[in-house]
């Protein structure tokens, strides 16, 4: 229970700083302010079992990295003689355990705009409110959100480039403001360490990962719009895992690119874009942006999709990039999108299969994000390319791995003819153009 994991004697008042997707101590909204009040802080960290229930990979890299993390925060933390209360719950049972062992007088935390956090935080406060707790969120994780963002009638865009001139002259009209969280730690619950509940007693094995480093040294961005499409060279950035946990601040990131990279700002902006969506228009999760898309006669062939899991389709550049996605968690940017559209165009395979098993093996999975550029390749999405737009998958290889070298890292026994591809790409490019032309015409 929560009163055997706290220390004894803490009979004063105190607030509470949640950590969710924000696991860092410097430039935090939401600790910035918990530290700036009136009591001292005690930092949470929940282990949310209904999220972890639904993970049947009990070797999960994400549940990996976000318990190094914390570990990482925790011992920051008792250096400055405080510590990280981590705990395995249901957060309303979390908090229901927390506010009957201590005298808590307000919560903090920083905005989440997925479904489930919506209504996660909404049970939250309404009990918080029973209790005469405050609870305080704030914008952290996005520079604009939900309706900031917004067309001159007041309705969201749905187009991204419209959307991203409103948004950088939103920027260009506002101070960024960084948040000094870290320079005030002395102001945390001074506690003795607490122990964090290991891998195994959340339900969840130990492994080694290798996360790639945050690569935003001034060369790479400066130079990232030439060598972003080139999967086998070390040019993009890697912040997207360090965004989804929230290990980096955006407010960083996106001052680094106005100055040095327009592209790379895109790209963060399109981040925006898609949260923004998901936010207005939440039956995107599970439906077609284009609701006419829903119609169409997807082909679902399961053997078919278990080959292109594995990277046995026989296209090079698609197997590659699933194969590093298997292997590592990570693929890169310009594969995934090529690999996304050979499973729906190519193949007639329903977008959220592609979708949930992205889903399932990304270590920077990110909802918005995910469903977004799915959508975006099965042509089902808001500014999405036109069905008609099929690439092939062998002419990308040659564009953007002419040297092979990304194909030979992950297909280790590669040679012309490794394996007969799948299906040939006029005949599958030919039969997607009239399934899509008859399935999504006006109805």
């Amino acid at each position: 229970m929560i009163n055997s994991a706290l220390p004894d004697g803490i009979k004063t008042p105190i607030n509470i700083c949640w950590l969710r997707r924000d696991l860092r101590l410097n430039d935090n909204r939401a600790l910035y302010h918990a530290l700036k009040s009136s009591f001292p802080v005690l930092p949470v960290f929940i282990f949310d079992t209904h999220i972890l229930n639904h993970l049947s990979d009990k070797k999960d890299k994400r549940i990996v990295f976000i318990h190094e993390t914390i570990e990482q925060i925790n011992t920051v933390l008792n250096e400055n003689g405080a510590s990280l209360l981590v705990l395995h719950y249901e957060p309303l049972t979390a908090f229901k355990n927390i506010c009957s062992a201590l005298d808590v007088r307000e919560v903090f935390a920083n905005h989440d705009y997925e479904p489930y956090a919506i209504k996660r935080d909404a049970a939250i406060q309404q009990f918080l409110l029973q209790k005469k707790i405050l609870f305080h969120t704030y914008k952290d994780q996005v520079i604009f959100e939900r309706s900031e963002v917004m067309k001159p009638d007041g309705t969201p865009y749905t187009i991204f480039t419209p959307y991203s001139k409103k948004w950088k002259q939103k920027y260009a009209e506002q101070k960024n403001i960084i948040y000094p969280s870290d320079k005030y730690l002395h102001r945390l619950l001074k506690t003795k360490p607490l122990a964090i509940p290991s891998l195994k007693e959340i339900g969840f094995e130990k492994i080694n990962i290798h996360i790639p480093p945050l690569n935003i040294q001034e060369s790479t961005i400066a130079h990232y719009h030439k060598t972003r499409n080139l999967p086998a060279i070390n040019g993009t950035s890697y912040a997207g895992i360090h965004l989804r946990f929230g290990t980096v601040s955006v407010r960083q990131l996106v001052e680094l690119a106005y100055r040095f990279n327009e592209q790379w700002l895109n790209e963060l902006i399109w981040r925006e874009f898609f949260m923004m969506i998901i936010f207005n228009f939440p039956y995107v999760v599970n439906g077609s942006f284009k609701k006419k898309y829903d119609h169409i006669q997807w082909r679902n062939n399961e053997a078919e999709f278990e080959l292109w899991c594995k990277g046995k389709t026989g296209y090079a550049l698609v197997d590659a990039g699933m194969r590093q996605l298997n292997a590592t968690g990570w693929m890169h940017n310009r594969v995934r999108m090529i690999a996304a559209g050979f499973l729906t165009k190519h193949l007639l395979i329903d977008w959220r299969w592609g979708e949930a098993y992205f889903a399932e093996k990304l270590i920077d999975y990110e909802l918005a994000s995910n469903n977004g550029n799915w959508q975006w390749a099965a042509g089902s999405g808001c500014d999405a390319a036109p069905y008609f737009r099929i690439f092939n998958p062998a002419a990308q290889a040659q564009k953007f791995d002419p040297q092979l070298a990304y194909i030979k890292t992950w297909i280790k026994d590669f040679k012309p003819g490794y394996l007969p591809p799948i299906v040939a790409h006029e005949f599958a490019r030919k039969r997607a153009l009239e399934v899509y032309k008859k399935s999504v015409k006006e109805i």
